[in-house]
């Protein structure tokens, strides 16, 4: 099978990259490597081979290949694949980009939830496939085995999402404020004499002094949160607050029967990981430790941490799991609105399921119903 990747070099396309070669999916596949700054030099070394990069905007390159997997981001996406369907082109396109994902002949991948719906559009003829929202992707995963179960009437998600949602020059910048913050204050803190009130002092006075670097974020977030997420749309979402609903009903199949996602979306200081803390309305009351085990028995990703202080500091944070592929989900309680409102928080490394893993599994899949 001939597979172009582009986009290979960036974040997302980095952490793709290593997940193909921990799972071998380099394997029984001709790999090409596309840039859109670099064609001609070296590529990336792929089975003792190392092959020159191909340009990413050369239609007939491209047209070369039976899928294509991009990580290169939605202008590209709109540059090059109307015109490779407008020449003909019928291969398998498969997209982290959010360009296509809410056009009609487009399914959302993240198989653990929605295997029907991918199954069904590779039998109806569907050949472009996108990832959905990171922060979607990472819900669904959690509450898999309620939704499943048929028991959930809406969800209310208020998210902590980390820099590396904005991009790598967000997360250099969160570390260039972590840096000012602390030059600027480091002689108070060393003194044991000094007042925390004065060191305090001197930290926002170092956030909201001009040698604050703040040329991608706008605003600091070191010591901050941002609440605000990409564009406003009607209602006074964000467009991330609105990909909840969009997206994640699109996943699940249920555009005509759709499942209320809302909540807010807020930018914190972490450097990966999205968290997100949910307050879920059932549509009946069902005991606690029913859900507890649905939620472990839905995939193989998605746990239960014990709501317990020990088991929630050390399992439930963005240091436990960058990184991982685990999906814990912890602070399940039934809340004092009544019993069938359920109290949930979940966190998990966006640049894998959130981004990259759909992605190959995707590719996977295709091998597996082509019987390649």
């Amino acid at each position: 099978m001939k597979v172009g990747i582009i986009g290979w070099r960036g974040m997302v396309g980095s952490v793709l990259m290593q997940r193909m070669r921990e799972s071998g999916d380099f394997d029984g596949i001709e790999a090409s490597f596309f840039s859109t700054s670099a064609a001609g030099e070296p590529g990336p070394e792929v089975g003792g081979k190392r092959e020159p990069l191909l340009d990413a905007f050369d239609q007939e390159a491209l047209r070369a290949q039976e899928v294509i997997i991009t990580c290169q981001g939605g202008a590209h996406t709109l540059e090059v694949y109307p015109k490779l369907r407008e020449a003909g082109w019928d291969g398998y396109w498969i997209d982290a980009a959010r360009a296509l994902r809410m056009d009609s002949q487009t399914v959302l991948i993240l198989d653990p939830v929605n295997m029907p719906v991918i199954h069904r559009g590779l039998r109806d003829g569907v050949k472009t496939f996108c990832g959905p929202n990171c922060t979607v992707s990472l819900m669904l995963l959690g509450i898999d085995g309620l939704l499943k179960a048929d028991l959930v009437e809406w969800v209310s998600a208020m998210t902590y999402q980390a820099a590396s949602g904005a991009g790598a020059r967000h997360m250099r910048e969160l570390i260039s404020q972590m840096g000012h913050i602390h030059a600027e204050s480091a002689r108070l803190v060393e003194d044991p004499a000094t007042s925390i009130l004065d060191i305090d002092r001197q930290v926002i006075d170092s956030m909201r002094g001009d040698g604050m670097p703040i040329g991608e974020l706008g605003v600091p977030l070191a010591g901050s949160l941002i609440p605000w997420i990409d564009q406003a749309v009607d209602g006074g979402q964000t467009r991330e607050e609105w990909k909840a609903i969009a997206e994640g009903n699109k996943i699940l199949g249920r555009e005509a029967r759709p499942i209320p996602f809302d909540g807010l979306c807020v930018r914190v200081g972490s450097m990966r990981c999205h968290a997100q803390g949910l307050t879920i309305k059932l549509n009946r009351d069902v005991p606690l430790s029913e859900l507890e085990a649905l939620v472990d028995g839905a995939n193989e990703w998605a746990h239960v941490i014990p709501n317990e202080p020990e088991a929630t500091k050390a399992g439930l944070s963005p240091a436990a799991v960058t990184g991982k592929l685990d999906i814990p989900v912890g602070r399940m309680r039934k809340m004092h609105l009544g019993p069938e409102y359920l109290a949930a928080y979940t966190v998990g490394d966006q640049l894998l399921w959130g981004a990259a893993e759909p992605l190959r599994r995707m590719l996977v899949i295709l091998r597996e119903h082509l019987g390649r």
